[in-house]
């Protein structure tokens, strides 16, 4: 068999992020594709294991073995991890790969990263614009900094969806970051002033209140829908939400909107553990709403 000429890809991180989008390279044609996470060696890592060889990933048994050889290499952590990630690969990267920073951490965490592999790796800010399911590797991506016009065409060949910020390491983070004080501060509004309606007895009659101000949105699909998004990835989004706090911080502005959401994500990732909440998320919204009342409630005794 004729092996085409595509990129050999890595993977550091291979949570749902880098799972999805390795899903979706490999039937887009990327045939030599690795991977390593620091939970493969633990029992906690069995899932993502089983989900490489699903895939059809070479599991490494290291970071340095992972990225041996790449010509790409994707970040796909936790925020909190971005930079520990990129220091335990940097002394093992060679043929000076790009290094695909895909982490929703602060635009200075990525130009830190940065000057970390400044010598090693061709480093790219990358942000992510929505849920990598169900679109996988075509998901929207903004890529910036000084070798963003290099990779963008490698990219596009992988059928990737990207589009370039601009030239300076930090751009792409800088509206992923800015675009969540909105996105993920109206889920956290969504949860409080609908929490506090349910237990009022008038859910309903809050959503069709807000018709009247916002007309053209579907409040009955967005009420449900924000608040699986937090049940569902509750305790991601705070750990984001920390680092767009400190993007604000930055930028000069306090985030005092921005630390409340945090408060309200990283609740609601605690309570979305729970079976009965996360059973209630298919049965609708009034069903979600009860079932978040009612462990609000056991969380605040």
């Amino acid at each position: 068999m004729t092996r085409r000429n595509t990129p050999r890809l890595c993977f550091i991180g291979f949570g749902e992020a880098g799972q999805a989008l390795a899903a979706g390279l490999r039937e887009a044609g990327a045939e030599r594709i690795s991977a390593w996470d620091i939970l493969f060696p633990h029992t906690e890592g069995d899932k993502l294991r089983q989900a490489g060889e699903t895939i059809g990933v070479r599991l490494a048994a290291s970071a340095a073995e992972a990225v041996r050889d790449a010509d790409i290499v994707i970040s796909a952590v936790t925020a909190a991890s971005s930079s520990e990630a990129a220091q335990s690969v940097a002394p093992h990267l060679s043929g000076n790969p790009f290094f695909l920073d895909i982490n929703s951490v602060s635009p200075g965490r990525k130009r830190e990263t940065a000057e970390l592999l400044a010598e090693r790796a061709r480093y790219v800010d990358v942000a992510v614009l929505a849920p990598v399911h169900p679109a996988r590797h075509r998901t929207a991506m903004l890529i910036a900094g000084p070798h963003a016009e290099a990779v963008l065409p490698v990219m596009q060949g992988l059928q990737m969806l990207v589009s370039v910020a601009g030239t300076q390491t930090g751009a792409a983070a800088a509206i992923k970051m800015l675009r969540s004080v909105m996105i993920k501060g109206i889920e956290a509004l969504t949860e409080e002033c609908f929490l506090a309606a349910t237990r009022a007895g008038v859910p309903e009659e809050v959503a069709a209140s807000l018709r009247n101000n916002y007309p053209t949105l579907d409040w009955g699909k967005l009420i449900e829908y924000n608040l699986e998004r937090m049940v569902s990835h509750g305790a991601r989004r705070a750990a984001e939400m920390e680092e767009v706090a400190d993007t604000l911080r930055e930028l000069g502005v306090e985030p005092l909107m921005v630390e409340a959401t945090v408060k309200r994500q990283r609740h609601m990732g605690d309570i979305g553990r729970r079976d009965n909440v996360r059973g209630a998320i298919k049965q609708g919204r009034a069903a979600l709403l009860n079932a978040i009342s009612a462990a609000s409630k056991k969380v605040a005794t």
